[in-house]
Order: structure tokens, then sequence, then C-alpha cells
């Protein structure tokens, strides 16, 4: 009995194997090549499938998912015949896990080389400046070229990008004084705007002020005069409602001669025309005073008014 107890447990150890063999669970975003006798049979895709054991085996299970990859930084020349050092990031995908796994032997190592040899190409055709200033141009061109040549791999390449690009050690100290001295030079415009600005206020400013202190000396001026000319013209009016004769202008017109010859600065005093008329109409007011004053007292005082005259005529004249 001993025997065929243990013929019966190797029998069900043989069955659980073909069970565990005949069953395959394959994750999400996952496929698996099975192969029969060395040859493809199919592709097992995500869930529960049944093979057969011991007959079909499995070559290859390979992750659907979108992978990245880093290469390490790549020495290449510039049509200026200048070393840059480019760091590369490629984001790719299997989109055939049979021809992933049978039309190339390493697909991350086809495409590191051929992004090293693409880069190569599309770098050597342009220069320093152009290089570092045109990453997305690179990339559109990697990718380009990366898609077309995996495409019969079964990989899809979604995008290609530059991490850094690193030019000599000289270029870079060159390149940082050239910075330098350009924000040097547009601090330099800016200031020099700013205080082309400010001295353009401040003219500005100081013209509108001179404009409205001239307008404001125009305004009290016009004021001014319209208040002498109201005076005057009240006064006219005040003078010619009163209706003055002849002696009390002449009178008057004596009054103010002191006060036009006051002043030490008065070194010559210009005597209008019009103050003969003036001596005359006080003088024939005099006149009329002297002849109230002869009636009162007989001949004597025209005796006396007149014998000035008479002295004055016979005064002989000093040549």
């Amino acid at each position: 009995m001993e025997p065929v107890i243990i013929v019966l447990i190797i029998l069900v150890v043989l069955v659980f194997i073909a069970l565990i063999k005949t069953i395959q669970v394959i994750p999400q975003a996952s496929a698996a090549i099975v192969e029969r006798f060395g040859r493809y049979t199919r592709t097992l895709n995500a869930g529960l499938n049944i093979v057969v054991p011991f007959i079909d085996t499995i070559r290859n299970r390979i992750d659907l998912r979108e992978q990245v990859v880093p290469f390490p930084p790549q020495p290449v020349i510039t049509q200026d015949n200048l070393v840059v050092n480019i760091d590369t990031v490629i984001y790719y995908q299997v989109t055939d896990a049979r021809a992933a796994t049978y039309e190339v032997a390493s697909y991350i190592q086809a495409i590191e080389q051929l992004t090293v040899t693409t880069l190569r190409n599309i770098i050597g055709g342009m220069d320093l400046e152009r290089t570092l200033t045109s990453r997305e141009e690179i990339n559109a061109a990697l990718r380009g070229v990366l898609d077309e040549a995996t495409g019969k791999w079964g990989i899809r390449v979604n995008r290609v990008e530059l991490k850094a690009i690193e030019p000599p050690t000289s270029i870079q100290d060159s390149m940082e004084k050239q910075m330098r001295a350009d924000r040097d030079k547009r601090a330099a415009i800016l200031q020099a705007e700013g205080v082309r600005q400010s001295e353009i206020l401040r003219a500005e400013g100081e013209k509108q002020s001179q404009i409205l202190r001239a307008e404001g000396e125009a305004k009290a001026a016009a004021l001014r005069a319209e208040g002498e000319a109201q005076a005057v013209r009240t006064v006219f009016e005040a003078i010619h409602a009163g209706d003055p004769d002849q002696k009390l202008l002449s009178y008057q017109y004596l009054q103010m001669l002191p006060k036009i010859a006051e002043g030490d600065a008065n070194k010559l005093w210009i005597v209008p025309s019009e103050i003969g008329d003036a001596l005359k109409g006080l003088s024939g007011a005099m006149g009329n005073f002297g002849g109230i004053g002869g009636g009162s007292g007989g001949n004597g005082g025209a005796s006396g008014a007149a014998v000035p005259a008479q002295e004055r005529r016979e005064k002989p004249s000093i040549d």
C-alpha cells in the first residue's frame, strides 16, 4: 500500500503543477508572449488565460505602460567645432509586444544608440548659439526620427526632452560676461531713460507753472486796470456831477504841483502847457478878490498895484 500512496501523492503534485502552469494571470497594462516548442503562438492579454502545460511556455512579459528612460550625457560637436554635453530623456510606450520581442534584441539599447546618433547629426548642423536656443526644434527632430525608426519595433516614442546642454567652461565664462555686460547696458539705458523722463516731466511742470503764473499775472493786471479805470470813471462822474468851474480846477491843479515835484530823483521838472491856462484862471480869481478890496479903500489900492508894474517896465534888462 505504501507504493500506491507514494504514486498518488506524486500524481497529485503533478496535477497541481499542471494546473499552475495551465492558468496564467496577466496583470493590467501587461502582455505575455507564448511559445510552443520554441515558436511564437499567441500573446496573452490582461486577465485569466489558459495554456497547455509543459508545451506552451511564457517567453517574455512586457509592460505596456509609458516608460521614462534617462540617458547619460553625450558629447556632441556643433557646427562651429565646440563640444557640448547633452542629457536626454525618452518617453516611450510598447504598442506591439510581439514586435518588441522578436524585431529587436534590446529595444532600450537600440533607442539609446539611435538617440545618440540622431542627436549628433542634428547638432552637427547647428552652431552653439542656435543649439542653446533651439530646444524645441531639436526635440521635434529627434522625436520624428525615433518614432519612424522604432515603429517597426512595436514602440511609440511620445516625447523627447533635452535635460541639459552644457557648453565648455571657457564658453560658459564668456557667455556669463556677455550676459553681465548686456544686463549692465540695459540697466544704464533704463537709468538714462528714467533721468530723461524725469527731466521732461520737470520741464513740463515748470512750463505749466510759468504759464499759470503768467496767466495769473495777466488776469491780475487786467483786474487792476479795470479797477483803476472804474476808479477814474467814478471820479470823472463825480466831478461832472458837481459841475466845477475854472477857478476850482485851477486851484486843484496848483495844489498838485508840489506833489509832482516831490522826490530826490526829480532833477528835471516838466511843466505842462496847461499850466498857463491854470495861472490865468487863478490870476483872474485873484483880480476879482483885489477889486473887492479896492472898492472899500479908494484909489490907493489901484495905485499900489500899478506901481510894481511901472517899476518892472523901467528896470533895465541885463544882457
